[in-house]
């Protein structure tokens, strides 16, 4: 495998011409344009006093020539010294200032890039790693807002070039006019690395955000990774992705370390030239050797801050490919389309499928002209093998996805036109594998309300199963879940999050009940709870225990996106379709009768 494959940019990424990125930087730092404008007058008189300095010396050196005294020594000294006292105070500021709003336009981009973020749809999160949207985050903000420490040396280094030019047209304009011959020679082989740094630098900025996914899938993962002994494989695949980086990394240096050493040599090769000129025009009486060796001794000044530009060519280009990316995120358009933002009152729950078409790839149809008709408080749970779409339909409804043709309408209205948040707080979801907050019991609980009293909650929780399990928990309430739940068991952060619903009171109710194994008890205690949601809202039930699915009021059979049979438990057991070959391969070993029959033949009866 090469070692620059698998570095293919984000289906959202976009190229951005240097104007675009320069102007959309500009933005971020309008709101701290008082800062930036201390920020340049510092750098200006950083820069002013850096180029004196010379200037003050063959200026002192002359006078003392003529006429030597201890005052014009004292004079000069002191100059020197306040030229340098007044360099160092000015670079104080500006790097002080230049600290506070690269730090003030980094949390402002977080910001942006992280709700940009939050209000994608799940197919945004499905189709991209979460390590490389963190890394876009993290790492590429960081390196945008450093960007603006990296132009203030920029524009100081241009500032002094500005100076020292006036100085070397007074002591010669003959020799400059050679000098302006090399410079854009100079500008010109430094523009052409320009787009070849650009591309190597968002390779290296690719290829990190794969190493922070490969690390944070294997540190995920490590508990699985154990169970199976894959400690050695899940090390390779690091191991692969770090060699890439390597490679990248290896690449980026080539290219980068080209640019000191060839401006270097083209800038010597200038001054070999300059010394040759301006001592034929010395010997020919066009200049003077004085002037010509005070050239010369500028000169050195002159060419530092141009081959310096080089150095930070690396990071200015870092700098711009990362705000590329972290533009290329905020930028990205949700998959969800909404068509107005009305207002959502109340809700009753009444849901309609009309001809609804719905995929996740184009050629890989899920949902083809599905109809279904939930009433207001009616409770529906759905059934069917693996890939029948129960799950895509839980996940319409949350408007997670977006559908590609027929409508989805709530309470008479079209899905697309209400307002995402108002509809959503009127939604209760409990996935398979419920996600619990690295924080305590009472939080996760009271996380869509906030403000809710604890002892409201306390009083909640005591009547599922008397809060029994409550007693089970260390520490209560203040019981911390750990990452993910990992504190709690199973049906533990199942009750949790069903608790966390009945708090949010909503108006609809989805559950992909989990199927991992529980204890009756608990079992029963969620049967509680579930029960006391089933009472207040509509339901959609992804059922995966015959409990849930005898408490619905009516079971809808799904087979590859379509609905084949719908009624009750009884009926349709009696009619001996789909559902009962459903029964007897998921449910029936649930049933009491099942349990009994095995007992029975056990003891031999």
């Amino acid at each position: 495998m090469s070692f620059f494959a698998g570095l293919e940019g984000e289906k959202f990424d976009r190229t951005y011409s240097d104007r675009d990125l320069v102007v959309r930087m500009a933005d971020y730092f309008r709101p701290y344009r008082r800062s930036v404008l201390v920020a340049t007058l510092s750098l200006f008189l950083m820069s002013a006093a850096g180029a004196l300095i010379p200037i003050v010396v063959s200026q002192g050196v002359d006078l003392i020539a003529r006429q030597y005294s201890n005052q014009l020594m004292l004079l000069l000294a002191g100059g020197l010294f306040g030229l340098g006292l007044l360099s160092w105070a000015a670079n104080w500021v500006r790097r002080r200032q230049v600290a506070i709003t690269a730090g003030d336009v980094m949390l402002d981009l977080r910001q942006d890039a992280f709700g940009a973020v939050s209000r994608q749809a799940m197919s945004f999160f499905s189709d991209l790693a979460s390590g490389r949207i963190v890394s876009r985050i993290t790492s590429d903000t960081e390196e945008f807002a450093q960007v603006l420490v990296l132009l203030t040396d920029v524009l100081s280094q241009f500032l002094q070039m500005g100076v020292l030019f006036v100085v070397l047209v007074r002591i010669s304009w003959q020799l400059t006019l050679w000098l302006m011959l090399f410079m854009p020679i100079l500008f010109l082989f430094a523009n052409l690395f320009r787009r070849l740094a650009r591309g190597v630098t968002r390779e290296w900025l690719r290829v990190l955000a794969d190493v922070n996914a490969a690390i944070k899938e294997a540190v995920t993962g490590i508990a699985i990774a154990k169970n199976f002994r894959q400690e050695a494989a899940i090390y390779q695949e690091f191991d692969q992705v770090n060699l890439r980086s390597y490679g990248v990394n290896v690449r980026r240096g080539l290219v980068l370390s080209m640019v000191f050493p060839a401006l270097n040599s083209l800038g010597g090769i200038a001054t070999a030239w300059l010394v040759y000129i301006g001592g034929l025009s010395a010997a020919e009486g066009v200049v003077s050797a004085g002037a010509w060796f005070l050239f010369v001794s500028s000169l050195d000044r002159f060419w530092f801050p141009v081959l310096n530009l080089s150095s930070f060519w690396s990071q200015v280009q870092g700098g711009l490919s990362a705000a590329e990316r972290v533009f290329a995120l905020i930028d990205a358009e949700s998959a969800i389309v909404q068509t107005d933002r009305r207002p959502v009152p109340r809700l009753r729950g009444e849901i309609v499928f009309e001809d609804l078409e719905f995929h996740y790839k184009a050629d890989e149809p899920v949902l083809a002209g599905f109809n279904l008709r939930v009433e207001p408080g009616e409770s529906v749970a759905l059934v069917g093998h693996t890939g029948a779409g129960k799950s895509t339909i839980a996940k319409l409804i949350a408007r997670f996805y977006e559908f590609q043709g027929g409508s989805l309408l709530i309470d008479g209205h079209d899905i697309r036109t209400f307002d995402l948040k108002d509809y959503r707080r009127q939604l209760g979801l409990v996935p398979q594998a419920p996600f619990l907050f690295s924080d305590s019991v009472l939080e996760n609980i009271r996380y869509a309300n906030p403000e809710m009293d604890p002892s409201e909650i306390e009083a909640l929780v005591q009547t599922i199963g008397d809060g029994e399990w409550l007693e089970t928990l260390p520490h209560g309430l203040q019981t911390e879940v750990g990452e993910r739940g990992g504190r709690l068991s199973m049906g533990q952060r199942q009750l949790v999050s069903l608790m966390r619903v009945l708090v949010q009171k909503p108006a609809i109710f989805i559950l992909d009940e989990a199927t991992a194994s529980i204890d009756p008890f608990t079992e029963w205690q969620i049967q509680q709870a579930l029960s006391m949601v089933l009472a207040e809202t509509t339901s959609i039930l992804i059922a995966h225990r015959l409990s849930t699915v005898r408490a619905s009021d009516r079971i809808i059979v799904l087979r590859q996106g379509e609905m084949i049979e719908q009624g009750d438990h009884d009926g349709l057991m009696a009619a001996g379709g789909h559902y009962a070959e459903l029964y007897n391969t998921y449910f029936r070993h649930q049933s009491l009768a099942y349990v009994e029959q095995a007992r029975r033949t056990a003891l031999g009866d």
